[in-house]
């Protein structure tokens, strides 16, 4: 069983803990490490945030469920957080919902020759994500990024 066979079924055993919880998945990475093989799972809530205690349930539950399933070939540490300051931007609704916010993204084919790229979101049309990008509006075809993460500006 290989990294993305794992992840889907990691997915469809967390998703209906995280709606119970009112969490949501943020990502999934399976992948060795200096230290061995790590599980992370990464969750969010729409409004208010993630707190330590929905981390530590939603580890116990789904670590109780793994344990239960025992699929995963490889001895693994469970980690369960917050996506950070730098979350990941996975689905086009992760773009409605931080419309406004800065964005850095990395595109598989450049566009106006850049294939990195860091704007404001201005919103959705269609199948492209619309970015202000030096006071201009850019036009992004979804299909076309290959990684998208939040990048506020922080005031010292």
């Amino acid at each position: 069983m290989d990294s993305k066979e794992i992840i889907k079924r990691v997915e469809r055993i967390v998703e209906p803990i995280l709606i119970e919880e009112g969490l949501e998945l943020v990502d999934i990475e399976f992948r060795r490490e200096r230290v061995g093989w790590v599980l992370r799972i990464y969750i969010d809530r729409r409004i208010g945030g993630v707190t330590l205690g929905d981390c530590v349930r939603v580890s116990r539950e789904l670590g109780e469920l793994l344990d239960v399933e025992d699929f995963i070939p490889y001895s693994y540490n469970l980690e369960v957080s917050s996506p950070g300051i730098n979350r990941p931007l996975r689905k086009k609704e992760d773009f409605e919902r931080f419309r406004g916010e800065w964005v850095k993204l990395k595109l598989m084919e450049p566009i106006r020759g850049r294939r990195n790229i860091r704007g404001r979101i201005w919103g959705i049309e269609g199948d492209n994500i619309l970015l202000i990008v030096d006071e201009q509006i850019w036009e992004i075809p979804y299909s076309l990024i290959a990684k998208a993460n939040l990048d506020p500006e922080i005031e010292v």
